[in-house]
């Protein structure tokens, strides 16, 4: 019996999968929200006070943090400059 993913990577059996787009999406969501979370305790900011910042609510702010969660532009530009950051978004 044939092995159908021997010598492919892992990108390609994604691909074949029809999951390769999600999967990136999901991956550079994870690594914002990480970063949003890493300069939230640095900065002792509880989710309350970006809340507050981004003149929104607890659970919008839940949502943005949540990978799984799709999350606008704009939502996104609004939780980096809550903690004094800026979103930088770039074509590859």
């Amino acid at each position: 019996m044939k092995k159908k993913h021997i010598g492919s990577n892992f990108d390609d059996f994604l691909e074949e999968e029809g999951i390769l787009e999600e999967c990136k999406e999901e991956a550079a969501k994870r690594v914002l929200v990480w970063q949003l979370e890493q300069e939230m305790k640095k900065q002792h900011l509880t989710k309350e006070e970006i809340a507050k910042r981004m003149n929104t609510s607890r659970a919008a702010v839940n949502r943005i943090l949540d990978p799984k969660k799709p999350s606008t532009l704009r939502s996104l530009n609004s939780a980096a400059r809550a903690v004094g950051k800026r979103l930088k978004v770039s074509l590859a």
